[in-house]
C-alpha cells in the first residue's frame, strides 16, 4: 500500500445544454443534460409543448443548435399557429434549417387489430430529420401518442427502454412531454425511471386564482433545485422565478436618494435613503401613506432620475389629481417620461403574473426607482406564505438591479406597530411608520423611523400635517404627559405666544424702569457736579485771598527789612570812637 497518495484530476462536470428559458437554467445550475433525455410530465394545460418548443427555438437562435420537433397530435401548421402569439416563428425557422417539424399520425386502431408494434420505422424517420439539418436537440410530444391503446406491458417497457437508449446513442439533447398517471409522474409509470432528468410541471387553482409550479424531480449527475418554483406563460414565453436564484451577493452603492421631504430627510443620519435600498412605509387608513409615496416619486423625477409606480387602488387620472391638491403634480414628470404608473386591481393576475408584468415593465421602462402601492392588497391574491415569497423574489430582484423600492402597506388598528400582514418587515433595509396619535377628541398623525440599515436616525415621532403646499413635519413638543399634539398643540403654542408676549411687556416695563432711574441718576449727577463746582469755587476764592495775604504780608516784611538796612557812615551814639 502506498504511503503517498497522488492527488487525482478534478472530476468533469456533467455536460449541460442550456434551455434558454428565464430561471429555469438557474435552478437546473446550467440547463437540461446534454445528450440525454429530459421528461416534462403533467395534466392538461401545464404548458409541456410550449417548453419543448421554447427549448428548440431559444436554443436554435441563441445558442445555435438546429432542432427537430416530432409531434404525434397537432400537424406542424397547428403548432406554428399556437406559438406564433409568443413571438415565435417556426417556419422561419424552418426555412433557415434551424428547425424541423414533422408530425407523425399514429392510428391506434391499427395497433390493437394486429397487435404488433415495431418502432424502427420511427428511428428511421426521426434518424432522417436529425441528420439532414445537423440537429443537436429533439422534442417528442408526446410519448403516450406512441404507445396508447398498448396491453402488453413487457412490450411497452421493452420499447421506451429502447426509445431512450436509442436517443442516448444518437447523443441529442431530447425533451420528451408525458401526460400525469394516476398515482405516477407519468401514465406508463416507467419513463420517470428512465430519464436522466424529470421536471413536473403542475397547474392548480386556489381560491380561484390560477398558479402554475414546477419542480425538478431528478437529475442524474447534477444538484438543483429541490423546491416548487412558480412559472409563468406570457407574450414573452415562459418564465420560472425562483427564490433560490437570487442569491445575498448583489452590489451596494453609498449614493443616497431624498425622500421628497426635507424635514424628514433631516431625521436620517445621511439625508435620504441608500440608492438600491428597499423601504417599507407602513400605517392604517388615513395616514397618508400613498402622499408620502407620491412625494418621493416626484423627486425622484426631479432629480433626474425615472420611477415606476405601481397603484393597486386609484387610477392614475385619480391618483394625479389628488396629488395635485397637496402641491405634487406627477402628470408633469408623466408627460416628461420619467414617471410611468401602473394601476390595476390586485386580483385582475395571480402573483406570479404581478411579478412577472414588474419585471418586464422594469426591463422597457429601465426605472431608478419602484414603488408599489400598496403591497399588503396583495393578500387577496394569495396567503402570507405566498406573499412574502413573491416580494423576496421582488426586493432582491429590485436590490441586484439597484432599483430603490419603496413599498407601502396597510396595517389593521388590531395590529402591534412593529408587525405586517405580508411578514416582509424584516427584509426591507428601511422602516418608516405612521399612524394615529389620537388626543381629546381628534386624531392626528405621527411619524417615526423604526430601522435604517447603515445609516443613523432620530427616535422621535414627528407629527405631521397635510397642507396645500404639501406635508410638513411639526417640530416636537414635551408636555407633562408626554408629546403634545393636534390642539392641545395649538394650546401650548398660543400660551407659549402669550408667555413670549408677557416677557415681553416686562421686559419693556424693565426698560423704561431703568431709563427713568438712569434719567434721575443723571439728574443727581448734576446737581452734584453743580454744587461740587460752588464748593469748589469757594475753596478757589478763599485760595486766592490766602495766597494774596501771604504774598503781602511777604512785601511787608520787604519793606521793613529795608528800612532798617544803614544809609550813611555816622556811628551809633552809644557808641565812641577808638583814641
Amino acid at each position: 500500500m502506498q504511503d503517498n497518495i497522488t492527488a487525482s484530476a478534478p472530476l468533469a462536470m456533467l455536460p449541460k445544454a442550456p434551455s434558454g428559458i428565464d430561471g429555469l437554467d438557474e435552478i437546473t445550475e446550467g440547463g437540461l443534460p446534454k445528450g440525454r433525455p429530459t421528461l416534462i410530465c403533467g395534466s392538461a394545460g401545464c404548458g409541456k409543448t410550449l417548453m419543448g418548443i421554447e427549448f428548440l427555438v431559444r436554443g436554435a437562435l441563441a445558442y445555435h443548435e438546429p432542432g427537430v420537433l416530432m409531434a404525434f397530435e397537432e400537424t406542424s401548421e397547428e403548432l406554428a399557429a399556437n406559438v406564433a402569439s409568443l413571438g415565435f416563428d417556426l417556419p422561419a425557422l424552418q426555412a433557415q434549417k434551424l428547425l424541423r417539424v414533422d408530425h407523425v399520425h399514429v392510428d391506434r386502431s391499427e395497433i390493437e387489430e394486429t397487435g404488433e408494434y415495431d418502432m424502427e420505422g420511427l428511428f428511421i424517420r426521426l434518424g432522417y430529420a436529425i441528420d439532414s439539418i445537423g440537429a443537436k436537440r429533439v422534442v417528442l410530444d408526446t410519448i403516450e401518442s406512441l404507445f396508447s391503446g398498448f396491453s402488453n406491458q413487457a412490450i411497452l417497457r421493452s420499447e421506451i427502454r429502447r426509445l431512450f437508449r436509442w436517443l442516448k446513442d444518437k447523443g441529442v439533447t431530447t425533451i420528451i412531454t408525458a401526460e400525469r398517471g394516476d398515482g405516477s409522474l407519468t401514465r406508463q409509470g416507467l419513463e420517470e425511471y428512465v430519464s436522466d432528468c424529470v421536471i413536473l410541471l403542475d397547474n392548480r387553482v386556489i381560491d380561484q386564482i390560477t398558479t402554475r409550479r414546477l419542480r425538478i424531480v431528478k437529475y442524474r449527475g447534477s444538484t438543483h433545485g429541490t423546491n416548487e418554483y412558480p412559472y409563468l406563460i406570457s407574450e414573452d414565453g415562459i418564465s420560472v422565478l425562483p427564490v433560490t436564484s437570487l442569491r445575498l451577493e448583489h452590489k451596494v452603492s453609498d449614493q443616497i436618494v431624498s425622500t421628497g421631504i426635507s424635514a424628514l430627510d433631516e431625521m436620517f443620519g445621511r439625508r435620504g435613503f441608500y440608492q438600491g435600498s428597499s423601504v417599507l412605509l407602513t400605517g392604517t387608513a388615513g395616514t397618508a401613506k400613498t402622499t408620502l409615496a407620491a412625494a418621493f416619486a416626484q423627486e425622484v423625477c426631479q432629480a433626474g432620475g425615472r420611477c415606476l409606480y405601481f397603484a393597486f387602488e386609484e387610477s392614475p387620472h385619480q391618483l394625479i389629481r389628488n396629488m395635485l391638491s397637496v402641491n405634487i403634480d406627477l402628470e408633469a414628470h408623466v408627460r416628461e417620461g420619467n414617471l410611468m404608473i401602473e394601476a390595476s386591481r390586485p386580483t385582475l393576475n395571480g402573483l406570479e403574473r404581478h411579478l412577472v408584468t414588474i419585471h418586464k415593465l422594469v426591463r422597457d421602462f429601465q426605472p431608478t426607482a419602484v414603488v408599489i402601492d400598496p403591497i399588503s392588497n396583495l393578500i387577496s391574491v394569495g396567503n402570507v406564505n405566498e406573499v412574502r415569497s413573491m416580494l423576496t423574489r421582488l426586493i432582491d430582484f429590485l436590490k441586484v438591479s439597484n432599483i430603490t423600492g419603496l413599498f407601502t402597506s396597510l396595517i389593521s388598528g388590531s395590529m402591534q406597530m412593529d408587525t405586517t400582514e405580508e411578514g416582509v418587515s424584516s427584509l426591507v433595509d428601511t422602516w418608516i411608520s405612521v399612524r394615529d396619535l389620537e388626543g381629546v377628541g381628534e386624531r392626528n398623525r405621527g411619524l417615526s423611523i423604526l430601522k435604517s440599515r447603515g445609516m443613523a436616525h432620530s427616535n422621535q415621532v414627528r407629527e405631521f400635517i397635510i397642507t396645500d403646499k404639501g406635508i410638513e413635519l411639526l417640530d416636537v413638543v414635551v408636555g407633562p404627559t408626554g408629546i403634545i399634539t393636534g390642539a392641545s398643540r395649538l394650546v401650548r403654542q398660543l400660551q407659549e405666544q402669550a408667555q413670549e408676549v408677557s416677557a415681553r411687556q416686562e421686559l419693556a416695563r424693565k426698560d423704561r424702569e431703568l431709563e427713568r432711574r438712569r434719567r434721575v441718576l443723571e439728574a443727581t449727577i448734576a446737581n452734584l457736579r453743580t454744587e461740587f463746582e460752588s464748593v469748589e469755587e469757594e475753596f478757589r476764592q478763599l485760595n486766592n485771598e490766602e495766597h494774596d495775604r501771604q504774598k503781602g504780608q511777604v512785601m511787608d516784611r520787604v519793606k521793613a527789612a529795608r528800612a532798617f538796612s544803614p544809609s550813611d557812615t555816622s556811628t551809633p551814639n552809644n557808641q565812641q570812637p577808638n583814641s
